[in-house]
């Protein structure tokens, strides 16, 4: 990481930039994925899934065998961290719902507001060296209660052409069963134009690389409805002398192993123990399965 001590008011902005990426020939590039799945189908999805991800898929759909069978993969700690995710948010987003309440604005008018579910949703789940099942859970289970109809969702296979149990498993938590092994931009334009096997849908959730951000993106000028566009990840944390270095160094790694592009920024106090900090950096980083990724996002903050 950059260490600046006591910077000056005119630092400030220089400090804060973002990598700065080009955009525009990100945007050909996937723009010309999008248009081929719009208008090959299937097959232009399993093409890239191979040209991508580096494994042929011949059936796109997860079967209820491979996932009974995702059960079996699982510790039985992952399970339980599952499991209470599952009825904490669950728990919050049940108290979101509220009963329709008629108001008589003048005698014989009356307005009320009804919340009423998008039929069709589409939940993109990355994969690959970080399966996020949390966020199955953080979509899934919201779009169960406010009644959605059919939720579908698509997530990259592994090399060995099976998606990750975990995410299988919290899928079955929530009671997801149309699930698709494709990831990336072909997933992203699967769901928003629909395939011979992926259905069509009304509105895509989840976060993913600069890729399938920018098809996203694409997509919604086509006025196919998205969340928002995600990342890249920052965090920034405020440190003074009550804070624990090895914490503050966990907070750091945590977000700067999302990816490459990544930024996290440390802001401490003269009373903060910035050397020890860096000692748990450094000591921590060496544990990460994504080390690599970790010390490239630490390059640039």
């Amino acid at each position: 990481m950059k260490i600046i001590k006591q910077p000056s008011k005119n630092q400030w902005q220089q400090i804060i930039q973002r990598p700065v990426q080009d955009l525009s020939s990100l945007s050909q590039k996937v723009q010309a994925i999008l248009d081929d799945v719009k208008l090959n189908g299937d097959s232009a999805v399993k093409k890239y899934t191979k040209q991508f991800d580096c494994v042929d898929i011949t059936e796109m759909k997860v079967t209820r065998a491979e996932i009974d069978h995702a059960d079996t993969l699982l510790s039985d700690d992952i399970k339980k961290a599952i499991e209470i995710a599952s009825s904490n948010i669950y728990a919050f987003h049940q108290k979101q719902i509220t009963a329709s309440e008629i108001i008589e604005t003048m005698p014989g008018i009356q307005c009320w507001r009804k919340s009423v579910a998008i039929e069709k949703v589409g939940l993109y789940i990355p994969g690959g060296t970080a399966p996020l099942f949390s966020t199955i859970l953080m979509l899934g289970i919201p779009a169960k209660i406010a009644g959605c109809k059919q939720i579908v969702l698509c997530s990259p296979p592994g090399k060995n052409g099976e998606m990750h149990p975990a995410i299988l498993y919290a899928a079955n938590k929530v009671g997801i069963a149309d699930i698709y092994k494709t990831g990336g931009v072909q997933a992203i334009a699967a769901m928003a134009y629909g395939t011979e096997t992926i259905p069509q849908l009304y509105k895509i959730f989840g976060p993913g690389n600069q890729y399938v951000t920018s098809a996203k993106q694409l997509i919604q000028q086509q006025g196919i409805a998205i969340d928002m566009p995600a990342g890249p990840s920052e965090v920034c944390v405020l440190a003074d002398d009550a804070a624990n270095p090895a914490y503050v160094a966990a907070d750091l790694l945590a977000q700067a192993e999302h990816g490459a592009d990544s930024q996290v920024m440390l802001v401490a106090s003269s009373s903060f123990n910035i050397d020890d900090c860096l000692k748990q950096l450094k000591k921590q980083l060496e544990l990460l399965p994504r080390k690599e990724i970790a010390s490239k996002a630490l390059e640039n903050s």
